[in-house]
């Protein structure tokens, strides 16, 4: 009489690495390394591995697996801004959908932090230096943070989007040229005829901030128009509006707004209809990023492009090379050109 199988499902036991290294004719140890990478397997041997994984299904053990690899097999998205920030502004959702689809297509797992400053932020930079990731990705990073600075002292593969404020030297970025995308908003505005443009330029301890800010007084300068028309936000469409009624209060007759943002500018938008401001006959105004506000402003939002999702994918792929090739952080730059979006608000 046939026995029954202890197994009332029908399937048997998980086969096991000393049952692959069986089947293959090899030690357990080569059969090891041809799973998790084929280092130091001879092809013959990585060929018969390979097979008697086919044949008995077997799946490696992911905690055995980074043992053997010193990989987590997931990579950190860090972003130190508050968390209601973060999931309210277009800017990341469109960085986190670049980074997650480009990661999808190695099989590799996002892990999103984000900091605010002081124990959090601490907390952070511990998990960071535990090596719970393979690298990490970078964005909207602040002066105060030095996070370019500690990323290349633990010798994390890395990559920013944005260029870092220090260490900028030491690891690898991708960024948009801000200071021209800066003048190239400005200079719109000084071809419409505008002469008292103001801007609303965003944190100064932020590269893209200090950039575009810079780009508008070149351009002003340049124009032989005044640059005293400063007023500084935090890239929200709040802090466009605080920004907006004190240039409007400082000089009742400008003409012409450069927002460093497109939320920055949906805000200043408001509060030139409420003060009965049209625009773009009586103001003008020129935003920046393009990532699905512009469209949904009134009137729609002359803007300057960001090519956001392109950076991020291209920021993956600086990091998944240094991941791959285990050299740690290193400094390469690629920089994408800004492009002005003509709509009606200037």
């Amino acid at each position: 009489m046939n026995r029954p199988s202890s197994d009332s499902s029908g399937q048997g036991a998980a086969p096991t690495l000393d049952e692959v290294a069986a089947r293959a004719g090899v030690s357990r140890a080569t059969a090891s390394r041809a799973i998790n990478g084929g280092n130091r397997v001879s092809p013959s041997a990585l060929a018969a591995v390979e097979a008697a994984v086919s044949e008995l299904g077997y799946t490696p053990n992911p905690a055995a697996r980074s043992l053997v690899t010193r990989r987590t097999d997931s990579v950190a998205l860090v972003v130190p801004e508050p968390d209601e920030r973060v999931f309210s502004d277009p800017f990341f959702v469109h960085t986190l959908r670049g980074v997650n689809r480009m990661l999808a297509t190695r099989d590799l797992q996002l892990v999103l932090l984000l900091a605010r400053p002081g124990e959090e932020e601490r907390r952070l930079l511990r998990y960071l230096g535990s090596r719970h990731i393979d690298g990490a990705i970078v964005v909207s990073h602040h002066r105060n943070d030095r996070l370019a600075d500690h990323l290349a002292a633990l010798s994390l593969p890395c990559a920013f989007v944005g260029r870092p404020w220090t260490s900028a030297d030491k690891v690898a970025y991708v960024d948009t040229d801000n200071l021209a995308g800066g003048r190239a908003a400005t200079e719109l505005l000084v071809e419409r005829g505008c002469h008292r443009i103001a801007t609303i330029a965003g944190p100064g301890d932020m590269a893209a901030g200090i950039d575009r800010l810079e780009g508008w007084r070149a351009t002003m300068r340049a124009a032989g128009l005044p640059d005293d028309l400063v007023e500084h936000g935090d890239f929200t469409e709040v802090g466009g509006e605080a920004a907006a009624r004190l240039l409007l209060a400082r000089a009742p007759d400008l003409d012409g707004i450069v927002a460093a943002s497109d939320l920055m500018a949906a805000g200043a938008l408001r509060v030139l209809a409420e003060a009965g401001r049209r625009v773009p006959d009586d103001v003008a105004v020129v935003g920046y990023d393009d990532v699905g506000v512009p469209e949904r402003t009134t009137p729609t939002l002359t803007t300057v492009r960001n090519p956001i999702g392109e950076m991020a994918e291209q920021a993956v792929r600086l990091l998944l090379e240094q991941i791959d090739d285990q050299r740690g952080p290193r400094p390469i730059r690629v920089i994408f050109p800004p492009s002005l979006v003509r709509r009606d608000s200037a």
